[in-house]
């Protein structure tokens, strides 16, 4: 059983629309997470018949994967993708992402939106702001991807297991890719698209993540 986790915040009019894009592609087994929304997010999400856990604050993406993974685990899935609430992505990605998991026999599937040409991004994301979201990467885990913060990701049962998600907001993506070397699991980037409604994550998000992971490191050593 493959489980989707969607994090959603104030998405009330759209995530119906993302969840009925998977209902398409065969995926009937999802979770949303409403995280705090002040709007009717989890409302029009449980009408969709699908699983819905809500925070009573908004906490972070981080923090909401986590709520899902906890559940996923309870529901002994064999296998959960991380999937945002915003229709940026294309959920026909997910049977090839899932296909290529099983075909490669690797425990994590990483999303890249540089593999192939479909994605169309904003130039200064491109050329400024996602080669230094790279390094910074690089930097803080020790593996050099494609690309960076990408909310795209398939976890294998054995990832699900090992995986434990401590940042509460953005800085999330880069500590499972941490985890993903510290732990010893095989991963792969995987080719999905991205579509662009909004700006996205801007140099003031990346000065965030950069603190949020430099608190983490002085927390666990002091």
């Amino acid at each position: 059983m493959a489980i989707v986790i969607i994090p959603a915040y104030n998405e009330e009019k759209i995530i119906g629309r993302v969840i009925r894009g998977l209902f398409e592609q065969g995926l009937k087994d999802i979770i949303v997470v409403d995280d705090g929304s002040a709007d009717g997010t989890a409302a029009e999400a449980a009408a969709t018949g699908v699983i819905v856990l809500r925070h009573e604050i908004n906490r972070g993406q981080g923090a909401a994967l986590e709520t899902g993974d906890a559940k996923a685990r309870l529901m002994q899935a064999d296998m959960v993708v991380h999937f945002d609430g915003d229709d940026q992505f294309n959920p026909a990605d997910i049977r090839r992402g899932i296909e290529v998991m099983n075909e490669k026999k690797v425990d994590v599937v990483l999303g890249s939106r540089f593999l192939d040409s479909r994605s169309h991004l904003p130039w200064p994301k491109r050329k400024i702001i996602l080669p230094i979201s790279r390094w910074v990467n690089f930097v803080f885990t020790g593996c050099l991807l494609t690309d960076a913060h990408n909310g795209f990701r398939i976890l294998s049962k054995n990832a699900l297991e090992k995986v434990r998600i401590t940042h509460d907001r953005m800085a999330h993506n880069t500590e499972v890719i941490r985890q993903i070397r510290k732990l010893g699991l095989s991963y792969l980037e995987f080719p999905v698209e991205v579509r662009y409604h909004t700006y996205g994550q801007g140099v003031v998000g990346g000065v965030a993540i950069v603190r949020d992971l430099l608190v983490g490191l002085f927390t666990k050593f002091f």
